[in-house]
């Protein structure tokens, strides 16, 4: 199934950015938990599927969280079919816990608003590739550059977007 520590380190990195996307779509912090937590068992059951080269991780996986809200909205309820299949009991959500759900998605809010700081390229490189998915080859086309500068726009943009990140209280 793969290694556990490097899954652990890959969602304590994407966990933030996950709930953000999640609490900004559903309406409440227990939902959005629960979604995350179905999203990330899905991820950890198809990371044999996953294939860097055509998205990066975290747009792969707001992929997936977006397929469980649609689910869930299809629905009306949170899917926990993932989970099951790994023995990933229910979790049961104290106000703390909740607290730490809204502390979360805030800091995935929070690397939203820093994204605005960035120059217009790497801004508009990172939001197309990260949040809306644009594959590198697209993306060179709709903004009329080559692949590489806008690799490397993406890339000096991320690098930036967590340098400020860091410097946040």
């Amino acid at each position: 199934m793969g290694d556990g520590p490097a899954f652990a380190a890959f969602y304590r990195r994407h966990l933030a950015a996950v709930l953000a996307f999640l609490a900004r779509r559903v309406s409440s912090g227990e939902v959005a938990a629960d979604l995350a937590g179905e999203t990330f068992a899905a991820a950890l059951l198809a990371c044999p599927r996953y294939r860097p080269a055509e998205a990066p991780a975290l747009a792969w996986l707001l992929a997936i969280a977006r397929n469980k809200l649609r689910e869930s909205a299809r629905r009306g309820r949170v899917e926990v079919e993932a989970r099951r299949r790994l023995g990933v009991p229910a979790i049961a959500f104290d106000d703390e816990d909740l607290v730490r759900v809204q502390e979360l998605a805030s800091v995935g809010e929070t690397a939203l608003t820093l994204l605005e700081q960035l120059p217009a390229a790497q801004r508009d490189a990172v939001r197309a590739r990260v949040v809306d998915e644009v594959g590198y080859q697209r993306l060179a086309l709709q903004l009329g550059h080559s692949e590489q500068l806008v690799r490397q726009h993406v890339s000096r943009g991320l690098r930036r977007l967590r340098t400020l990140m860091g410097e946040q209280p």
